[in-house]
This record gives structure tokens, C-alpha cells and sequence, in this order.
């Protein structure tokens, strides 16, 4: 698909979808009661669920060991960057027996582009002679069992569980949090506590496509530092609208990936994904 055309399904898929970005935000006169917020999140769900009717895992992967080694090494980086790197890695090491016989200083150097990557080194050949050693090469389907392996933390688990074997799980990480806070769902800090409140309100079948969208509205629209709030499709459910750049103009140039025609964070994205490829590692855009 070439960059214009993109461009468009990015400016006009968002423009056909956000007619609510123009109207204004209903301010309750008085404290939400418990019922009216989990309508609202509800709704949330179901309106994100039309916007990004193809939200995904933003890793690449072909088997549950790449989705788990991807995963590991996404920490404090981007999906992208660990999609630029994964396939040179999984070439050279396609199996849990093959990376626990690596040499870590040839490991070490095929991960450098992720950051880190002296202790990714340690966790990714430690979980994956944990596999060798105590699952038979196979990557666990039970949350109990992938929290033990190195590097693998509740958030890790849940990635592979909901996309790899299909178990229902919440995703917690940092766009997550900052959202279900934003939009008031909890006032929590912990990421466990979070998870648990929100399983509260959503049932547990929503738990890991809920994740997906909540996590490409976070990195496309609602950013961190400043939310494309006039560009927003769910302006009319935010109690935090107007934290970020209300003009909608202004607030278009800052949305990201396809909904700004950029390119994705996959280098083989799933069908039905509207944007670009992400580009090769060390290729232009």
C-alpha cells in the first residue's frame, strides 16, 4: 500500500469513526456511582471495538516460544525495534534447545538493538533451558507455570496466554494503566491491582481483545505526554478529556501508526491490519 493511501485510511478512518471527537464530553454533576462507571467502560470496550476492529499483539511471532522471547525482549523498548531484530535471532535460534546452547556473547549481540541486552541475554537463554530442561521444549500453557521461567512476569504470562493459547487474561502495562486511570476505572497503582478491579468490571471472554484495544488506543491516540484529544472517538466517556490538544487540526498531526498513515510496529502484520508493514531493521521507512 503506498504512503497516500495510507495516509488516507489514517485521516479518513478516523475522521468517519471520531465524529465524536467534536462533542463535547459529558461532565457528570455528581460523583459516579459504581453502576454508571462500568456502563461507561462498557461502552468504551464496544466503541474501541469499531475503531480498532483489528487490534492485535504487536509483536511478530509464528509459535508460542517466539511470541514469549519477543515479549521478554519488548521490555523498555518498542514492539517495532523488537520485530526489526527478533527475525535474525529465531534464524539463528529457532528453538528452546538451540538459544539455551548459544553462545550469550553471539546472543548478546543479535539483541543489542533492543537495550539491555546483557540481562534479555541471561532471561531469554534462562527461560528457554527452563523449557529444555523442565517442559520438554514446550513453552507452558498455565500461568503458574510461565511465571517461574526468567524474565516472565504476570503481564508476559498473560501475553502468551491470550494470544498463544487462547486463555483469556488482562494485559497490564504502562498504556493500560495510564488509560483505565484516565478514564477513571481505577485509582489503583499496581499493575495486580489493576488487573484485578478491571476483571471486576468486564467479563472474563472481553479480558484479552480489551487489552489489544486499549493499547493501540493508548499508543495511537491517547499518548502519554499528549493526548490527541480533538481526534478522539470516545471524547463524549472521558472524564479526562481535555488534558491534551483539543483542536482537532492540530490534534490529527499527532496520531500515530496508521491512523496518522505511518507505517505499523509489525513487519507481518495480521490480515485485516489497514496500514503499512513496519520496515526491515536499518530501512528507511
Amino acid at each position: 500500500m503506498s504512503a497516500e493511501g495510507n495516509s488516507a485510511v489514517g485521516e479518513h478512518g478516523v475522521s468517519k469513526r471520531v465524529k465524536a471527537a467534536n462533542r463535547k464530553p459529558v461532565k457528570p454533576a455528581k460523583p459516579e456511582s459504581r453502576l454508571a462507571m462500568v456502563r461507561r467502560a462498557r461502552k468504551i470496550n464496544r466503541e474501541l471495538a469499531e475503531v480498532f476492529p483489528y487490534a492485535h499483539p504487536e509483536l511478530d511471532f509464528r509459535n508460542p516460544f517466539e511470541l514469549l522471547v519477543a515479549t521478554v525482549l519488548s521490555a523498555q523498548t518498542t514492539d517495532l525495534r523488537v520485530n526489526q531484530t527478533t527475525p535474525a535471532l529465531f534464524a539463528k535460534y529457532p528453538t528452546p534447545e538451540d538459544l539455551a546452547a548459544a553462545v550469550p556473547e553471539e546472543v548478546e549481540e543479535l539483541i543489542r538493538p533492543t537495550g539491555f541486552f546483557r540481562a534479555k541475554t541471561k532471561s531469554i537463554m534462562g527461560l528457554a533451558a527452563a523449557l529444555r530442561d523442565d517442559f520438554g521444549g514446550e513453552v507452558p500453557g498455565r500461568l503458574d507455570d510461565l511465571v517461574k521461567l526468567p524474565g516472565v512476569g504476570r503481564k508476559t504470562a498473560f501475553v502468551v496466554l491470550g494470544n498463544a493459547f487462547g486463555v483469556p487474561g488482562i494485559t497490564v502495562d504502562t498504556h493500560f494503566m495510564r488509560l483505565v486511570r484516565r478514564w477513571k476505572w481505577t485509582e489503583q497503582e499496581d499493575p495486580v491491582k489493576i488487573e484485578a478491579e478491571i476483571a471486576e468490571i468486564f467479563p472474563k471472554s472481553e479480558w484479552t481483545m480489551l487489552s489489544h484495544r486499549v493499547i493501540f488506543h493508548g499508543r495511537r491516540i491517547c499518548h502519554a505526554r499528549k493526548p490527541a484529544c480533538g481526534a478522539c472517538p470516545i471524547t463524549h466517556l472521558c472524564p479526562s478529556y481535555g488534558e491534551g490538544e483539543t483542536d482537532p487540526e492540530k490534534a490529527r498531526k499527532l496520531l500515530k501508526y496508521e491512523m496518522g498513515g505511518l507505517p505499523g510496529q509489525r513487519l507481518n502484520p495480521p490480515p485485516g491490519y489497514p496500514g503499512r508493514p513496519a520496515p526491515p531493521l536499518g530501512a528507511s521507512a
